[in-house]
């Protein structure tokens, strides 16, 4: 089964592609470190290697006069390294947070060789905050949509199993949670205490996980009176078992279309959230941050493309990757 799913996954050209892009796209973030860094990859010293993107080293390593962490842009250390070994720097010789003090222009400066996008309003280079905000994004609207979905898969599977009166309750608590103004709550959060990505992605989960538990509620209210799940109840077995072995496998297929589309909604909240300044800090490398700046600098078009390209790409592949999953399910297509 799980080979012919994979096999008409591989028929529809577009969602194939862009599932092996979005791979693609999130290994190369994975190790931003390694593609966009102010430290150099490896270097040698006096006869001596090091690796400052695995390990701080100060000033003093470098023949500095600080103890502090070494800046290998400053003229003197760099000099010291280039007189005494070499060292090998990233493709892009910026950290999302690095500010370029050497330009000779105001920010935001516009593309050249050195800053293939730009900069921003602070100096600091937009292809390495697009390449760090594509990993952090992704790393959140994954785990928001595992956990969220792990969450609502169990609650809708408790209501629709056992139904009654436990029904009934969980379908009010619902509809009154549901009608929670998240926004006005994460207003007050921000208010209280700046918010981090953990409780960001906390806050997000306790609004989130009713996503899924409406399809699975329904699922489960229609396969347990089918003649296997009687069966199973007559031969003795637990309840538990049931839910996990016989129904929930019918419950997830139902609901597996629905990932990509929940991380999708997931990528634009925590971008919308930066954008409003409800969000992530500035010391995140957060997309939504490079939306506000290219709102505030509409003299430089290079943020709002860059940044506008890149959220419609990232949304356009979960979208064409969505419509693969669910065109697998689809019966009228399978004939």
């Amino acid at each position: 089964m799980i080979s012919g799913g994979l096999y008409k996954f591989k028929q529809n050209k577009r969602a194939y592609f862009a599932l092996i892009l979005f791979t693609l796209i999130f290994l190369l973030s994975l190790f931003s470190e390694w593609i966009a860094n102010d430290k150099p990859l490896i270097l040698k010293y006096k006869n001596n290697f090091y690796f400052p993107i695995l390990k701080e080293y100060t000033d003093l390593d470098f023949g500095g006069d600080f103890p502090t962490a070494a800046d290998y842009k400053d003229p003197l250390i760099a000099e010291n390294i280039q007189n005494n070994g070499w060292a090998i720097y990233p493709v892009i010789p910026f950290s999302y947070n690095t500010v370029d003090y050497q330009l000779n222009i105001p920010t935001p400066s516009s593309p050249d060789g050195k800053h293939l996008l730009g900069t921003d309003d602070e100096g600091r280079d937009v292809l390495a905050r697009i390449l760090y905000g594509i990993r952090l994004s992704v790393i959140f609207a994954l785990l928001l949509t595992s956990i969220s979905s792990l969450m609502g898969i169990m609650a809708g599977a408790i209501q629709g199993y056992f139904g009654g009166k436990l029904d009934i309750f969980m379908q009010r608590f619902l509809e009154i949670w549901d009608s929670m103004p998240q926004l006005f709550v994460l207003i007050i959060v921000a208010s209280i205490f700046e918010p981090t990505f953990l409780t960001l992605l906390m806050i997000m989960i306790l609004f989130s996980w009713t996503g899924l538990v409406g399809v699975v509620r329904a699922e489960f209210l229609r396969v347990r009176n089918f003649e296997f799940v009687k069966a199973a109840k007559a031969l003795g077995v637990s309840n538990l078992r049931i839910i996990y072995r016989h129904i929930l496998p019918n419950a997830l297929v139902a609901t597996v279309t629905f990932v990509p589309f929940l991380l999708s909604e997931a990528i634009v909240s925590l971008t919308a959230l930066d954008f409003l300044g409800l969000g992530l800090s500035q010391d995140y490398p957060s997309l939504g941050d490079l939306v506000r700046q290219g709102k505030d600098n509409l003299q430089a078009p290079w943020i709002g493309v860059s940044i506008f390209v890149t959220l419609s790409l990232l949304l356009t592949l979960l979208i064409f990757i969505g419509e693969g999953m669910r065109d697998i399910l689809d019966t009228r297509k399978n004939k």
